[in-house]
């Protein structure tokens, strides 16, 4: 007898062909947006506007676009305009019989993995930034409402879609007005699907900083934002950005407030059979941290990737090269690690490439292998010659890193006299603190108390059983601008983190609090 459930009939724990179920197209975008631009929170809420934007960059990329305009208008929505090409909107020819005939512009807004950014030949763009074909076919999908005007051959073109859905095809609007600004381009007006997103607020700062870091990447092209939405002054929002000296100026906007070590130096590199480019814009200050932005056609790496790689290595290589050639580097000095050379570095690494490869949809990290030596080749050379060139400055980097080696070996041998000094591993508490008995941490708090005649104040009031009293000399070290050997120079700073058990530095460990709450009195 054969088995005749059906699927309303089949067991709860049925899995059959019945169960197989296929999203076709922007359906599947829609079912799991997150496979796609990486979630619905605010951050992929305000990937849907760099989407497009990327379209209108990748123009300005291939030398057919001057100007991007962004707005976010009145009822929430977001029109971008650039003064490109246009989206082509002549009838596509295609085996695919729901393809062949319809225009490109649909095609291109309905259909993933349709566009002219694959990079193969005859391909519209040498290189891009957008998502290969499912970018603005996404933002399609996970809105509303979409509109589309194409400016192309003296005609104005329209197309209209809903949630990824033609609702008004492909029309002629009428012809563009002699004497406009522009004869060619695209403006696409959309507004996020509420129903997918949790929250379709945008935050006008969010989109100054990617604009305006857009503008930096790509020297020359003008983009402007508008916020339509009236502000508690009752004015809308206005920003310009361009610049002329790209990621010069971008360095330049990112040392503000803080004191230069070294002039800015610039790098770039082409080969032009292969469509490459690297650009690299850095600069040194006084302090401490580093910044090192990297992109891949226009996209930020947060996690960087080759092009990082490539300029780590390089920068290492060729700064302690030239302090050993030098003499600046002796032999009995510790050789800098990257990480002290970058103490106080300002850099960013900017790529272009045909065909980028990154380790997920939001392009977070970029894994194409031959990047890495072309970037630490392209460094290498500008940067010798840059070193050669400016002894002075050379030699003021250099040392900067060799006091950064110094005082990490310096800091290294304090945590180890810190531990031998508090015994931290064995046990024992610092000879100042007046402990609590119960071992309880929701319980167990710490009063801190400044110099040994408050604690003896606090020591005679305190409840034994749940309150410890640690006294402490004031004004230590403000260790926020402070060194690590500095900081544990200082006998109240150890006795501080013997009492607390958490570590410090790469052995902290908050789980090892031996106190609920910490408490400093003042």
């Amino acid at each position: 007898m054969t088995d005749q459930n059906t699927p309303e009939t089949a067991p709860k724990n049925a899995y059959s062909s019945d169960q197989i179920k296929v999203l076709e197209g922007l359906e599947a975008v829609r079912k799991r947006p997150g496979m796609y631009i990486g979630g619905t929170g605010l951050g992929p809420l305000h990937h849907l506007v760099y989407e497009v934007v990327d379209n209108s960059i990748d123009e300005a990329m291939a030398g057919f676009a001057s100007f991007v305009s962004v707005s976010v208008l009145a009822d929430g929505s977001v029109s971008v305009t650039d003064d490109g090409r246009g989206i082509p909107v002549d009838p596509v020819k295609n085996d695919d019989p729901s393809l062949d005939g319809k225009s490109a512009v649909e095609v291109v807004l309905t259909k993933l993995h349709a566009g002219g950014k694959f990079g193969q030949e005859g391909s519209a763009y040498k290189v891009s930034g957008g998502l290969h074909g499912v970018g603005v076919s996404c933002v399609n999908a996970l809105s509303s409402r979409l509109e589309v005007e194409v400016w192309r051959d003296g005609m104005i073109h329209g197309i209209t879609f809903e949630r990824g859905v033609v609702t008004k095809d492909i029309h002629e609007i009428g012809p563009i007005p002699k004497g406009a600004s522009r004869t060619s381009g695209t403006q696409v007006v959309f507004k996020p699907d509420g129903e997918i997103f949790e929250d379709t607020t945008f935050d006008y700062q969010v989109l100054v900083n990617r604009l305006r870091e857009l503008s930096y990447l790509n020297p020359g092209v003008t983009i402007k934002l508008t916020d339509e939405r009236v502000g508690a002054d009752g004015k809308p929002k206005h920003d310009v950005f361009k610049a002329d000296n790209g990621l010069l100026e971008y360095v330049q906007h990112l040392m503000k407030g803080k004191t230069e070590v070294s002039s800015p130096v610039f790098i770039s590199k082409s080969i032009e059979e292969e469509n490459l480019l690297v650009e690299v814009a850095l600069q040194y200050h006084d302090g401490y941290n580093e910044l090192l932005k990297t992109f891949a056609n226009n996209i930020n790496n947060p996690d960087g990737g080759t092009h990082a790689q490539g300029f780590k290595l390089a920068l290492t290589r060729t700064l302690n090269g030239y302090a050993k050639r030098s003499g600046i580097l002796k032999e009995k000095d510790a050789t800098p690690t990257g990480d002290d050379l970058r103490e106080g570095l300002i850099a960013v690494v900017s790529v272009k490439l045909p065909d980028p490869a990154f380790n997920n949809q939001p392009k977070e990290r970029l894994l194409n292998p031959e990047i890495e030596g072309f970037v630490s080749s392209a460094v290498t050379e500008a940067l010798t010659n840059w070193l050669e060139e400016n002894p002075g400055e050379a030699k003021r980097l250099c040392m900067k890193g060799i006091v950064a080696a110094q005082a990490r070996e310096a800091a290294r041998k304090a945590r180890e006299l810190t531990r031998r000094k508090t015994a931290l591993d064995s046990g024992s508490m610092p000879h100042k603190l007046r402990d609590c008995k119960t071992k309880d941490l929701d319980r167990a708090e710490i009063f801190i108390v400044e110099g040994d005649s408050a604690g003896g104040s606090a020591t005679q009031g305190r409840d034994v059983e749940t309150q410890a009293i640690l006294p402490l000399k004031g004004k230590i070290l403000n260790v926020e601008r402070a060194r690590i050997d500095q900081v544990l120079k200082f006998e109240e700073i150890r006795t501080l983190i013997a009492a607390l058990r958490c570590g410090i530095g790469q052995e902290f460990d908050v789980t090892k609090l031996r106190y609920g709450k910490i408490i400093i009195m003042t």
